[in-house]
């Protein structure tokens, strides 16, 4: 390319607008923020679906495993107590009365669990969840295809950091709390009236920014990219995370094969304790 060439040309790498103007130096930190602002949403909707499943996961797992667990651990604490019993050794007799005092409830409990424990342990009608009762499931276990779409939608719509101005902000703030209540509930017709809301509502006013607040703002975002990924970390490498991550799609049959386990462990345990009681 000749000198003439370049100088028509207006320079290598030179921006232009889309009337055929320089562009002015703004422009380019302002699409660098909302590129920045994109993805930080898009990776915000990811962390607090994982998050909304970990929680439902979590209940799950509570619900259905939960008296399996205190079942076994009820189970190791008479084996230890009957095994010091046999050997009269105090070694036996102070794991044995450790295993106990870590079963013991806080005072209080019972009110608290509204008579489903005792100082001896879970009641008989708790007990009989493991076999007599079948553990009823809550509602759901994670949002439906239907409810993740739309949050998305909204999310990406109406997140707060889309907003120029404090007023803006605090609107959005407030109606995405909404959004992400309905979102954990899984409740797809309350999404569907936020949506249509958010459609009939004000438009936001576009405001031009400065260079030093298109730095800040960049700052700002790389902050709270940070925040979210540790958040995402403590998610993952929780022990609810990890499990759910071992079967995202299938979360009741990781359930399932846990409970199979744990049963198999109980019926040893029990099998153990009447050997040492005979």
């Amino acid at each position: 390319m000749t000198t003439s060439e370049g100088e028509q040309g207006g320079g290598v790498g030179a921006e232009r607008t889309p009337g055929g103007g320089a562009a002015r130096p703004e422009e380019r930190l302002e699409r660098a923020v909302r590129a920045a602002e994109q993805a930080l949403i898009e990776f915000e909707i990811a962390v607090e679906t994982f998050r909304v499943e970990v929680d439902n996961f979590s209940r799950l797992h509570e619900q259905k495993l939960g008296p399996m667990y205190a079942r076994l651990e009820e189970l190791d604490a008479r084996i230890l107590e009957a095994r010091a019993a046999r050997s009269d050794d105090p070694e036996d007799r102070r794991k044995a009365d450790e295993a106990r005092a870590r079963l013991a409830p806080i005072p209080g409990v019972e009110e608290l669990l509204n008579g489903w424990m005792d100082g001896d342990g879970l009641f008989p009608e708790a007990t009989a969840m493991l076999t007599d009762q079948p553990v009823r499931p809550p509602q759901r276990v994670r949002p439906s295809e239907e409810a993740r779409k739309l949050y998305r939608d909204l999310a990406r719509k109406a997140h707060p950091d889309l907003a120029q101005e404090d007023k803006e902000r605090a609107r959005r703030e407030e109606f995405i709390t909404r959004v992400n209540a309905a979102y954990a509930r899984g409740n797809a017709d309350e999404l569907r009236e936020l949506a249509a809301e958010w459609a009939a509502g004000p438009e936001l006013r576009h405001v031009p920014s400065e260079s030093e607040e298109l730095y800040a703002r960049l700052e700002w975002l790389a902050r709270r990219k940070e925040l979210l990924t540790l958040v995402a970390r403590q998610l993952e490498e929780g022990a609810i995370g990890s499990m759910l991550r071992l079967a995202p799609d299938d979360p009741d049959k990781l359930l399932e094969e846990i409970a199979g386990q744990l049963s198999a462990q109980v019926t040893e345990r029990e099998a153990e304790l009447a050997a040492l009681l005979a």
